[in-house]
């Protein structure tokens, strides 16, 4: 089998925290590629729609800005760069590089992205939230956060969505490619001798039964729930607010992406960079009902008892941004 069906195998066996429209792209480049055509960056960019490649910048400010922009992959290098992204190692490692500098004094996530494998997710996520508290962690769908670009975003201690950006898109999938027909016509057949019962399972050489369907669609569950999980975690909010308002799957508009909670403020990334940049003030004291510990959200199951938030919580997500703004002598609106 050649290098090529190699790749395709491994993106049709990876799940995918990705736009289904960017996955089906994927996988015809792979095809094409396979078939001998050779893509260009240029034209990778422009089937995928992704954004030229954007490198880690720091502003006068001291503002570090680390670029998620394409797929994101856990091992790029497997996918032979065709895809046009990055991976969440290389992320990961400007992020502690940020994070470890002490002439950073912020931290901006530029995202855009339609998301990418679920692999990696987990764990760079669980970094970025664990740096709250430590340095300003802000990321920005600039402009669009899908999938598994939103999982990591929605880790940051503030995310915001520019003006005509979109985020979402939650969810996961996998894909299982049946190619028996055109073996058929080609009067190609194909033998697979194994050992264990599931070793050849969901291979594209037969038609897909009912049991490799289901434990693929189990392995689709399980990475689903993790992801509502962490925006769970991410947003503090309840699991069942992600599973039934944040879009179930589809993406979201800016202005609805702030009413839902699914971001904490609209505002362009020159405006985050703009508002970062400025000394700070005295720090905001907050009152009593403000600076009241929130109980924590339950983590060990998807479906365990979560606290009962009013509606004055969520709106109140938008309140910090503005008080961070004020701190910042950035005026309300």
């Amino acid at each position: 089998m050649d290098r090529y069906a190699h790749v395709i195998q491994y993106a049709l066996s990876t799940p995918w925290a990705i736009r289904p429209e960017y996955a089906a792209i994927i996988q015809d480049i792979l095809a094409m590629r396979r078939a001998g055509h050779k893509f260009t960056a240029e034209e990778v960019q422009a089937r995928i729609g992704a954004a030229p490649t954007r490198t880690q910048t720091k502003s006068s400010a001291n503002i570090a800005v680390i670029p998620i922009v394409g797929v994101i992959e856990h091992r790029m290098e497997a996918m032979g760069n065709i895809s046009g992204g990055m991976s969440p190692d290389t992320i990961a490692r400007s992020f502690r590089s940020a994070m470890d500098d002490p002439s950073v004094t912020s931290i901006v996530l530029d995202i855009d992205s339609p998301g990418g494998t679920v692999f990696g997710l987990s764990e760079l996520g669980d970094e970025i939230r664990a740096a709250r508290g430590k340095k300003p962690v802000v990321a920005v769908a600039n402009s669009v956060a899908a999938s598994a670009a939103y999982w990591l975003g929605s880790q940051a201690e503030e995310f915001v969505v520019t003006p005509s950006g979109q985020v979402g898109s939650i969810g996961v999938l996998s894909m299982h490619q049946d190619i028996t027909g055109m073996l058929e016509q080609e009067g190609v057949k194909i033998n697979l001798i194994h050992f264990g019962k599931y070793k050849v399972e969901g291979n594209p050489f037969e038609v897909l039964g009912e049991e490799a369907r289901a434990s693929i669609q189990a392995d689709v569950d399980a990475y689903g729930g993790m992801f509502h999980r962490a925006v769970s975690k991410g947003r503090s909010v309840p699991v069942e607010k992600v599973r039934s308002e944040f879009g179930q799957g589809r993406m979201v508009m800016a202005s609805d992406a702030l009413a839902r909670g699914m971001v904490d403020a609209v505002e362009t990334f020159d405006d985050v960079i703009a508002r970062l940049s400025k000394p700070k003030k005295a720090a905001y004291a907050g009152t009593a009902a403000e600076t009241q510990p929130l109980a924590p959200v339950a983590e060990t199951s998807e479906d365990a008892p979560t606290p009962t938030r009013s509606p004055d919580y969520y709106r109140s997500r938008v309140a910090i941004a503005q008080r961070r703004g004020a701190e910042h002598g950035v005026p309300a609106a």
